[in-house]
């Protein structure tokens, strides 16, 4: 962790006016510090992003009152309930009413997935991604990409029926899901998850997270 102090006040509230996004991410306190590490975690797996902390989710700016105390407990919760360790900067901007705000510009991984683990014990790991102002949990398709994309290989894949079936739907449809594959092409939901998994990979696919089922739209 570095800290220093190279964004102003002017910078805060330009940013704080734009709204939460995929690389922005606003918390009033540190009460619920495993909440804000799921935060950390999908930013880290994503895009990287800046979290402020102090800030009201309609975008008011109380500021913080005792901000030692949430950074200890910012501090706690990178080593409780992240691993491996996330890379960041952390500033304060004081505010006009003398108050500062805590901002935490955390890194994209660039060489491993980031879990959030609340117990310590591996079968508990989670992994978060950012899709625009939300965290989602991972799916394991989701999962297994990111795992594939830090190997920077070549993906290729062969053009086949369900490949064919797979085009002319999102010829006529913006996009798909798995389960909508499988119907689809008439396979099984594995096979349609190494299909997807694959066609991502070989950029001819993106892919979105969602809360109840990932979309895949051409890319």
């Amino acid at each position: 962790m570095i800290t220093h102090t190279g964004l102003e006040l002017r910078d805060l509230k330009r940013l704080v006016r734009g709204g939460e996004g995929s690389q922005l991410e606003f918390k009033l306190k540190t009460t619920h510090p495993d909440k804000i590490m799921r935060e950390v975690v999908a930013f880290a797996n994503t895009s990287g992003g800046t979290l402020l902390i102090g800030v009201a989710d309609n975008g008011d700016l109380p500021g913080l009152k005792f901000p030692d105390e949430d950074s200890f407990v910012m501090e706690k919760g990178f080593a409780r309930y992240i691993s491996p360790r996330v890379y960041y900067t952390r500033e304060e901007v004081m505010l006009e009413n003398g108050r500062p705000v805590l901002a935490y510009h955390i890194k994209k991984s660039a060489d491993t997935v980031v879990y959030f683990n609340p117990t310590g014990r591996e079968e508990d790991r989670k992994v978060y991604v950012r899709n625009a102002d939300r965290s989602i949990q991972a799916s394991r398709e989701v999962r297994e990409i990111l795992k594939e994309r830090l190997k920077e290989k070549s993906y290729r894949f062969r053009y086949g029926e369900k490949e064919d079936l797979l085009m002319k739907y999102l010829d006529q449809n913006q996009s798909i899901t798995l389960s909508e594959f499988a119907r689809v092409a008439e396979i099984s939901l594995k096979q349609a998850s190494k299909t997807l998994v694959l066609l991502v990979l070989a950029r001819v696919l993106r892919v979105f997270a969602h809360e109840m089922e990932d979309k895949y739209l051409l890319a």
